[in-house]
Formats: structure tokens, sequence, C-alpha cells
């Protein structure tokens, strides 16, 4: 095997993308607006993308090449140089395999920054690997990361510490299979209007908005298209008020960014994909949110313990639904949210004092400091 010399004294850091998921193109986006800030005379990066079919491949450190815009969907190209990480709690080193040529080493790895989105690398799949290795990684372990990305059981977690949650239903894929009128009834006492997502997607992918029960049907299939279980949740009247959670040092709680609103032009039914990540121009990106500062509060003390309840590390983002009659509801947590530098929660953090590429290196930091194995 052929060793490539690692720059002494600084951390290499393995920035990973792409991903089997729907929310491959925008983990390249992700991907591309960390390359650009990490401090490169604090980190040896290594830029490692998955392809759509899981294949580990040596990337190019090429950010432009990954920018999600108009007209333009990145993605990790398949073949070429595959990358394998350790495989053994023995082993740290990067293993680059071409076709007729000897294994190349990368050197060590010390840390892994995972910016997947989605299944196949949100929920838990590849933090088990990275546990399995004893490979240090940013962000939460598998149980968090598990339950953060299913929707369902994380409001089982909300709901068991206590935490306020809104009225659902589940729709399981032998439930939509054996007796789909059934299924449908399992929403009848919720108010419209509702809205019907794949359980284990994000990014709005596969989200519809249902005014008219005769519309149910086909929302349903449409979220089963990303996935096939589905919640459909009832719509909360009032506003979106969102919280940017970061891990706290040594056994320090979590800390909470200031809250921002997101509000959509008319033109968009909710905050969907485009909204999010193509039409910039048609959302008002508001941080710190204009609400009383009780309210503020309430938010941010339901983001830190719903990021506790969790067993969440390194980051989160938590959104809440400030609702018309006065409560504060919590909709979801996002253990991997979206992390471009146009996105709520570098955004927040931006606002509350912590510059984008100050927040990769706490990230990275924080990633660094804790222990592997059993936490």
């Amino acid at each position: 095997m052929t060793t490539e010399q690692q720059p002494p004294g600084r951390p290499r850091v393995a920035i990973v993308f792409g991903g089997r998921s729907s929310e491959h193109a925008v983990s390249c986006a992700t991907a591309a607006g960390v390359l650009r800030a990490i401090d490169r005379d604090k980190y040896d990066v290594v830029p490692i993308g998955i392809t759509r079919d899981g294949q580990w491949v040596l990337a190019a450190d090429e950010p432009q090449r990954l920018d999600l815009a108009p007209g333009h969907t990145p993605e990790v190209a398949p073949g070429g140089a595959s990358v394998v990480l350790p495989l053994s709690t023995r082993e740290t080193r990067l293993t680059v395999l071409e076709p007729g040529q000897p294994p190349r080493s990368l050197g060590e790895v010390d840390v892994v920054f995972p910016l997947l989105h989605g299944p196949f690398g949100e929920d838990g799949t590849l933090q088990g690997f990275l546990d399995l290795s004893d490979v240090r990684y940013v962000g939460s372990g598998v149980l968090a990361s598990a339950v953060g990305m299913d929707k369902h059981y994380m409001k089982v977690v909300f709901a068991g510490h206590g935490l306020p949650i809104g009225p659902y239903a589940v729709i399981t894929d032998r439930a939509w299979r054996t007796d789909r009128g059934a299924a449908m009834d399992a929403c009848s006492a919720l108010r419209y209007p509702l809205f019907v997502k794949p359980t284990r997607a994000g990014s709005s992918m596969g989200i519809t908005r249902v005014e008219d029960p005769a519309d149910l049907e086909a929302a349903i299939e449409a979220a089963r298209e990303h996935d096939p279980k589905v919640i459909v949740e009832e719509g909360i009247s009032g506003r979106e008020i969102e919280c940017a959670v970061l891990q706290g040092h040594g056994t320090a709680g979590p800390r909470t960014s200031e809250v921002a609103e997101v509000a959509v032009h008319d033109n968009h039914a909710f905050y969907d994909f485009e909204a999010k990540y193509l039409a910039e121009a048609d959302v008002d990106l508001c941080c710190p949110a204009d609400v009383p500062e009780q309210v503020s509060k309430e938010v941010r003390r339901l983001a830190a313990e719903a990021f506790e309840s969790l067993g969440c590390e390194g980051l989160a983002r938590v959104d809440c639904f400030w609702a018309d009659d006065g409560r504060v509801l919590i909709n979801e947590i996002n253990t991997m949210p979206g992390f471009t530098p146009h996105s709520m929660y570098p955004k927040m953090w931006a606002a509350s004092g912590l510059a984008y590429p100050d927040l990769i290196d706490e990230l990275v930091s924080l990633a660094l400091e804790r222990r592997t194995g059993l936490r």
C-alpha cells in the first residue's frame, strides 16, 4: 500500500456528502458551503462523495461544482477512485482504491463531517458505521439520528417527555396496502388543512398541503413515492418559529440561538423545496423573529428540551408553531439541518454572534473532544 503524507499538526476532516436519499442535491449544496468556509489553515480537508447508488468516491475539492441553482442540480458522479473508511478500531486511515492500482492511503482521519440529509445518512445508518470503527463525527449518534429522522417516533418521544405537539396520524405501508380506506379514516379526527408528509424525508420533499378531503388519497400516494410510511399532520393556525441548538462543551447543557421566522410569499402554499433552495426572493428570513420576549424564551426552552429528549449531540434545528391561541408547539427537530450559508441554521447563529466559518469550527471542535463508544 502506498501512503500519502498527512500535514503534521492539523486534524484531518473528511467531509462526506451526496448519498442515496432524495436530498442528494441538497447535501451537495451543503458541502459546497462548508468546503468554501472551513479554515484550511487549521484543518486538512478531504471531500468524499457518496453516489446515488452508494459508492464512496474521492471528490474534487471544487465547491462550485456542488452549488444548487436553477438549471443546475449537482450530483456525485460514479466511477473514479473509491474510498474505504476504517473498518476496525485499530485502523484510522482512509484508503483509496483505483482499478489496476495498488491501494493508496490518504492518511488518518480525525473526524468525519457527515453533510448527508435524509435516509441512509442522516438517519443513524452512517453514524452506526462510524461508531463501529470508533471514528469521531459531527452531529448526533445512532439513536438521536434515527428518531430525529422519523417524524412518527420523534413525536412519540416528545410526547413521552411532556413536550407539546400537534395532532397527527400515521399511515404505515402495511396499513395502506391492506385497507387504504381504514388508513384514511384514521385521519378523520384531524381538522383541515392537513399536511401530508413522508415520515422519513426532509427538505419538504413529497409534502402536500391538503384543503379538501377528496385530495387526501393523492397526497398520500405522493408522499409514498419518497417513503412507504406517511404522517398526516393537522395544520396549526399560527406562525412557524425556529431555533438553532448547539451542544454545550463538557457537561454544559445545550445552547440556543436567537429565534427566527420564515415568511413565505403567497405564490407558495408553504415553505417548499423551491422556496428553500431555488427562489430565495420568495422568502423572507427574519432573525430575530418579531415575537414577544416570552414567546422567544418559550421556543428556546422547548428547543433545548427537545434536543435533550432525543439525546442529540452537535447540532439541531427545532421548528415550533406559535399558535393563534398563544400556545407554542414543537413541530419537529432536524439533526442535520440545511447548512448552506443561506440556510436558517447558520443564519440564526450568525444573528446570535457566531459567523458561518466559526460555526463550522465549533462543530468540528465538539466532535473532536467527545469520546468514542458509548456516551
